[in-house]
């Protein structure tokens, strides 16, 4: 089974387009978490336990791990043999190097971490992008034309006939001859998400942008589904995690990721 296939799958049985960002900022945990000896791992636990029902992915951010050396890198290591095999696990690192380094990158997030899927800046090009794609069964969703304001400024250039991001896409079509390949489109472009969606029809797409960044939520879905209704992950991080920052935190959370996943299945039929 590809690694589409396995993520439409799990679309379908979950029922859930939801993707839940778990990008912990120790700054944020409520205040007993953080006196806790694993305060980031702790704070990852409560939100899955609260979150699961209503997610179909849950998608770890490295750098706020990275940050805290070897503790957060044993918080990342416990947080994805945490989660259970029936949703999409996916490390949110945005590698890509040269062939050499890509490949020991992939060693490191699928084998060292047993991420599903990883997020790849395709920049490089196909030598730097290729040792992340030998395996069917592990997803890349690569940088594509993201949710942030500096998106505008390389990612719509054009040479009058094509942009970047449309390039991209193009191209990543091209690479997925294993069936693993997805793009990176942000719900703060949904007139550019119809265009990408026509020009990949069939790969997933990693869509982040419809929490605290004020995304275009039913256009996202509108636009980024594929004909048959699944191929898409809606992310959102802040808005679950931060729903409230006093004990009910994981209640907060939970209700947030109903809320959202609601949202999104209200518009998939809309």
């Amino acid at each position: 089974m590809t690694f589409t296939e396995k993520l439409n799958d799990i679309l379908s049985a979950r029922k859930s387009l939801l993707c839940v960002g778990l990008d912990a900022v120790m700054e944020k945990i409520p205040a007993p978490l953080r006196q806790s000896p694993e305060p980031l791992f702790q704070f990852n636990k409560a939100i899955i336990d609260a979150t699961l029902p209503y997610a179909a992915a849950f998608k770890i951010n490295t750098a706020f791990y990275e940050a805290w050396g070897l503790e957060g890198w044993r918080a990342l290591e416990k947080t994805f043999a945490y989660l259970p095999a029936e949703v999409i696990k996916i490390a949110d690192a945005k590698r890509g190097d040269i062939g050499n380094t890509s490949l020991s990158y992939s060693r490191a997030l699928f084998t060292g971490l047993g991420a599903d899927a990883v997020t790849v800046n395709p920049l490089m090009g196909t030598d730097s992008t290729a040792p992340f794609l030998q395996d069917p069964q592990r997803g890349v969703f690569f940088l594509c034309l993201t949710s942030n304001p500096g998106s505008q400024d390389f990612q719509h250039f054009s040479d009058g006939q094509v942009r970047l991001y449309e390039k991209i896409a193009v191209k990543v079509g091209e690479w997925n001859r294993h069936g693993n390949c997805g793009l990176v489109v942000g719900a703060t472009h949904p007139a550019e998400l119809q265009g990408l969606r026509s020009l990949a029809p069939d790969l997933p797409f990693l869509i982040p942008g419809i929490g605290a960044q004020g995304g275009d939520l039913e256009n996202s879905v509108r636009f980024g589904l594929t004909a048959q209704g699944g191929g898409a992950l809606f992310n959102s991080s802040r808005a679950i995690l931060y729903a409230s920052s006093g004990d009910d935190f994981a209640a907060a959370a939970a209700a947030e990721a109903k809320a959202t996943r609601d949202a999104l299945n209200r518009a998939k039929v809309s």
